[in-house]
């Protein structure tokens, strides 16, 4: 029988994560995509945490998509709103002593807010936290050098990631389009760009080639067998030593013990001399848990 019982202070939050947490002391934080009700999220969630067989404490971190197909534009909007509620879940993680690795899982426009957050994470604290260690991004639903220049900003010091992109996404062939053409990440043949992401000890993988229920082929990774196998495999879940055999022919090689990119210069992702961020100045202040909800 599931139930929903209401948090209200993070003592009680932290007394959930000692009764849940693994021997590894794992939390895995899932922001949801565009078009999605809080039901939906909550569902999604219990699907991945249970299909992948992963053992970290799952953390939903919901944010107020209208959940309607042409409501895009609105969604965006509470996406940029909630930067801040989910810089300030990423950092308490990392601060409970309780915790020891953040992974962070997110769905199309949700890893928009996931890397704009950890953008802020970095810029708040001087860097992302050590225990922040691994970033999944799912179908991510950012403009190509917008992400380039997240990234950049994230400072030296950065979780690893790994980008679940398709070319037969239609849904992020419809964001292209609002967008003004602008290539999303998710959506788009990253070859011509693999020198600079394995600079940055990004892995990627192409599921282009990969059959899913879904006719827009935007949720594949969480409703292709062959995709949640491979996401397994990236949130530590159960994987067969045949499957990890299959994984290691899918998955784009990552480049964990080179240096990271130090510099701004050009490499294969140019960014538009117009698109320069605003600057944001430092906040120290942490939100407060307050009724089940983060407020400041």
């Amino acid at each position: 029988m599931a139930e929903v019982d209401k948090v209200a202070t993070e003592r009680q939050v932290f007394d959930w994560f000692r009764k849940n947490r693994n021997a590894k002391r794992q939390v895995l934080i899932f922001v949801h995509g565009y078009n999605n009700s809080y039901a939906d999220s909550v569902f999604r969630f219990a699907q991945i945490v249970l299909d992948t067989g992963t053992d970290a404490a799952p953390i939903l971190f919901a944010w107020p998509s209208r959940a309607r197909v042409f409501d895009y534009l609105y969604d965006k909007e509470s996406a940029n709103y909630s930067r801040r509620a989910l810089e300030d879940l990423i950092l308490q993680a990392s601060m409970s002593p309780d915790v020891d690795d953040v992974t962070i899982l997110a769905h199309s426009m949700g890893t928009w807010l996931a890397v704009e957050a950890l953008r802020g994470v970095a810029m708040r604290k001087n860097g992302i936290p050590a225990k922040v260690r691994n970033v999944v991004l799912a179908s991510p639903d950012i403009d190509i050098d917008v992400f380039r220049r997240q990234f950049v900003e994230m400072g030296p010091n950065k979780p690893r990631f790994t980008i679940f992109t398709s070319t037969q996404d239609k849904a992020l062939e419809f964001s292209r389009l609002l967008s003004g053409g602008i290539s999303r990440v998710g959506g788009t043949d990253l070859t011509p760009y693999m020198a600079v992401l394995q600079e940055l000890g990004v892995t990627v993988i192409d599921t282009s080639a990969i059959g899913s229920g879904d006719p827009l082929g935007h949720n594949g990774y969480a409703d292709s067998p062959e995709i949640v196998r491979l996401l397994a495999q990236r949130l530590g879940g159960l994987v067969t030593a045949g499957e990890a055999k299959f994984l290691d022919r899918v998955a784009s090689p990552t480049v964990d013990d080179r240096p990271l990119l130090r510099n701004t210069g050009p490499a294969a992702v140019d960014s538009n001399e117009a698109r320069k961020l605003l600057k944001r100045e430092p906040v120290t202040s942490m939100g407060q848990i307050v009724d089940g909800q983060i407020s400041y």
